[in-house]
């Protein structure tokens, strides 16, 4: 199994990033404008649709607000990996910035690098979504 971890410093509180991030109906849409250009949510499931056409269908698996860590899997949608588990958790780094950890597992392993640089765009326009907060 491919494991993907990638992380960013936001010069945003961990409260602030956290208030867009962790939530699971809104928050790619909030955290990466333009990058998602659309966020329907139902229940536990949303779906994601990306600028260059992509579709995801995620399941909610957790939201811990005291870690400030939201968890959820791809279960469906244009990409369908065999296994799939992503969490993003806000770490404080100093008192106006923090440090965002994007973690995800993906089965097949040939799905990693597509992903991979998937989520290190979508990295770029968080981070600069979030800084100007």
């Amino acid at each position: 199994m491919a494991s993907i971890s990638i992380e960013v410093v936001i010069e945003s509180s961990a409260d602030d990033v956290w208030k867009v991030i962790g939530e699971f109906a809104t928050g790619p849409s909030r955290m990466a404008p333009g990058f998602v250009v659309d966020t329907q949510a139902e229940g536990d499931y949303r779906t994601v649709t990306f600028a260059d056409g992509t579709v995801v269908r995620e399941r909610r698996i957790g939201v811990d607000d005291d870690a400030r860590r939201i968890a959820y899997s791809i279960v469906g949608g244009s990409v369908e990996p065999e296994h799939d588990n992503a969490s993003m958790q806000a770490f404080p780094d100093g008192e106006r910035r923090c440090r965002l950890v994007w973690t995800r597992d993906v089965l097949p392993d040939r799905l990693a690098a597509p992903i991979a640089e998937s989520m290190t765009r979508g990295l770029d326009v968080i981070k600069r979504t979030l800084d100007a907060r």
